[in-house]
């Protein structure tokens, strides 16, 4: 991102890095050389660090969750509430800290969220009507479908559901979903995600239930800028630490 910054405020700026992406940073650390004119730095400086702050951020709380999780099968994804026009981005940044992304737009999978199943008339009858518009249409990509109850997952699950995410469930409610799918034939074929409010002092127990996969909204709503600077020098550019 710095580079490409600097690319179009004057493509003379020369652009080094002195760390690789999700590298671990220490206080005071250096990460990008950058050598040209006072007037093109200055003019980059706050497009290319605000760009930078946040990129870090995101990484540094995705890597933060990643490691609470460590030991466990549970895989850390991101979701769809990242900055209107950064997503890419966003995204590019949450796999820098370890994790994974998620759905990149509404048309990389359908995700039955609880206003699609009021609309439909319940969990069975909004998957019947995706199965339907599919065969209607001749496509075919993953279903993600949100539950909030034991009920509700029992029911997805009835109607052959193969993601189903557990919205806002008590880590008890999750432990008795995995135990109803570890019940039937085809449990290696089915996925199960908890979501929903996840936070760092929660998001171990919610892994210890057996759960694959957790989505963290905070990931990218919520991440915390990394404090960066630059610093204008005169001379040879000083050797990375």
């Amino acid at each position: 991102m710095v580079a490409e910054v600097f690319a179009q405020v004057d493509p003379e700026v020369k652009v080094e890095p002195a760390v690789a992406d999700g590298a671990r940073l220490a206080d005071g650390q250096v990460l990008v050389h950058l050598s040209g004119s006072a007037r093109s730095l200055i003019t980059g400086e706050r497009t290319a660090l605000n760009f930078l702050q946040r990129m870090c951020g995101i990484a540094t709380l995705t890597d933060r969750y990643v490691q609470a999780v460590a030991g466990t099968r549970a895989r850390i994804l991101d979701t769809r509430k990242t900055a209107p026009g950064l997503r890419a981005l966003d995204k590019y940044a949450v796999t820098a800290g370890g994790g994974h992304n998620h759905r990149l737009g509404l048309a990389a999978m359908v995700l039955l969220k609880e206003n699609h199943i009021a609309a439909a008339g319940g969990v069975t009858a909004a998957i019947e009507a995706v199965r339907r518009g599919m065969a209607r249409t001749g496509q075919t990509v993953e279903s993600d479908v949100e539950v909030q109850t034991v009920t509700q997952a029992a029911e997805a699950l009835d109607a052959g559901a193969r993601w189903i995410m557990l919205d806002n469930m008590p880590v008890a409610d999750i432990e008795q979903v995995v135990k109803f799918r570890a019940g039937r034939a085809d449990a290696s074929r089915i996925l199960l995600e908890a979501s929903g409010t996840i936070r760092l002092d929660t998001v171990l127990a919610i892994a210890g239930t057996g759960v694959e996969l957790i989505s963290v909204g905070a990931l990218t709503h919520s991440a915390p800028a990394l404090d960066l600077t630059m610093l204008l020098t005169t001379g040879p550019v000083p050797c990375p630490r």
